[in-house]
C-alpha cells in the first residue's frame, strides 16, 4: 500500500499579492522608502529632534536667522539647516511640522473616504430619489473650487487642526461618493449580489459585508491620491493664514514664516520646509500611481 501525500496549496492572500505587485515597481519602492522614512521621522520627532522648536525656554533670540551649518549658541551642536527669525532650529521645525501635516492629510482623507464612500454606495444601492439627491449634492460640491470652499469654512470655524480636518473632509467627500457609486454600480451586476438578495440578507449586510469590500480597490487608490492633495491644501491654507495655529506648526506654516525673508537671501527658512513638503507629496503620489496600475489589470503591461 502506497501512501499518497497531498500538499496543500498555499492560500491566496490579496494583501500579499498587492504588496508583491507594489514593490515590483522601482518608482513605487522609492516612494515607499521615502514615505516610510517621513512617517518614522514624524512619529519619533520628539526623540530625534535637536530642539523642541516650540519650547520657549529652549530658544535663543540671539541665534535667529543663522545660516545652515552655524554652531548652536551653547556649542553643543550645529544648526544643520539654519534657524528662523525666532531662533528655532529649521530641522527640528520640519520634524515637528511633518507630524501635523501627516495628521491632517491622513485624517481628512480617511474621514472623507468613510463619508463619501458610504453615501456613494448608498446611492447606487437604493437608486431612485436617494440616488438623485446624493448625486446632485455631489455635482454641487464639485462645482466649487476646493480651496475656496475650505477658505470659507475656516473663516467661519477659525484655525485649528480639527477644524482644518473638517474643512478638508467637506471639500473632498464628493470625489469619493462619485467613485464609490461607479464601483458599486459595476459590482451590483455581479452574480454574488444576486445570490445575496436571493438569500434574503438584510440591505445593510449586503451593503457593508458584500458590496463595500468588493468596491474598495478604486477607493484605496483615491485615498492615497487624496492624502497628498490634502497635505498640499493644508499647506496652502496655512500659508494664507487660515490653517493650523502657530502653536501647532505644519510645513505650510513653516514656509509662510520664512516667506518674508526669502528676498533678503535667507532662503533656508522657506526652501527646506518646501523640499520636505514636495518629497512627502511626491512619495505618496508614486505609491498611488502604482496602486492604480495594480488594481486595474488593463493598465498593466
Amino acid at each position: 500500500m502506497t501512501n499518497v501525500e497531498t500538499l496543500a496549496e498555499p492560500r491566496y492572500s490579496p494583501l500579499k499579492a498587492t504588496l508583491q505587485s507594489l514593490v515590483a515597481s522601482p518608482p513605487a519602492i522609492i516612494g515607499l522608502a521615502i514615505f516610510s522614512t517621513i512617517v518614522l521621522i514624524a512619529v519619533f520627532a520628539p526623540l530625534i529632534s535637536p530642539q523642541n522648536p516650540y519650547d520657549l525656554m529652549s530658544l535663543d533670540i540671539g541665534s535667529s536667522l543663522m545660516p545652515p551649518g552655524t554652531p548652536t549658541w551653547d556649542g553643543t551642536g550645529v544648526y544643520l539647516l539654519g534657524t528662523d527669525g525666532q531662533g528655532r532650529d529649521i530641522l527640528s521645525g520640519i520634524f515637528y511640522g511633518l507630524r501635523i501635516s501627516l495628521m491632517v492629510g491622513i485624517g481628512s482623507a480617511l474621514a472623507a473616504a468613510i463619508v463619501g464612500s458610504l453615501l456613494g454606495m448608498l446611492a447606487a444601492f437604493k437608486g431612485g430619489r436617494t440616488e438623485t439627491v446624493i448625486m446632485r449634492l455631489v455635482d454641487l460640491q464639485l462645482s466649487f473650487p476646493a480651496i475656496l470652499v475650505a477658505l470659507m469654512i475656516l473663516a467661519f470655524l477659525g484655525k485649528g487642526v480639527l477644524n482644518i480636518v473638517l474643512a478638508l473632509m467637506i471639500v473632498e467627500w464628493a470625489g469619493y461618493a462619485r467613485t464609490a457609486r461607479g464601483a458599486a454600480l459595476v459590482e451590483m451586476e455581479r452574480d454574488y449580489m444576486s445570490a445575496a438578495r436571493t438569500a434574503g440578507l438584510s440591505p445593510m449586510r449586503i451593503l457593508l459585508v458584500h458590496l463595500l469590500p468588493n468596491a474598495m480597490p478604486p477607493l484605496i487608490v483615491l485615498v492615497t491620491i487624496q492624502v497628498a492633495r490634502a497635505i498640499s491644501l493644508e499647506a496652502t491654507l496655512s500659508f494664507l493664514g487660515l490653517g493650523v495655529p502657530i502653536t501647532e506648526p505644519s510645513l505650510g506654516m513653516l514656509i509662510a514664516d520664512g516667506f518674508q525673508y526669502i528676498l533678503s537671501g535667507k532662503y533656508w527658512i522657506t526652501v527646506y520646509p518646501g523640499i520636505a513638503l514636495v518629497l512627502t507629496v511626491i512619495s505618496i503620489n508614486l505609491i498611488g500611481d502604482r496602486l492604480r496600475v495594480v488594481f486595474n489589470p488593463r493598465l498593466q503591461s
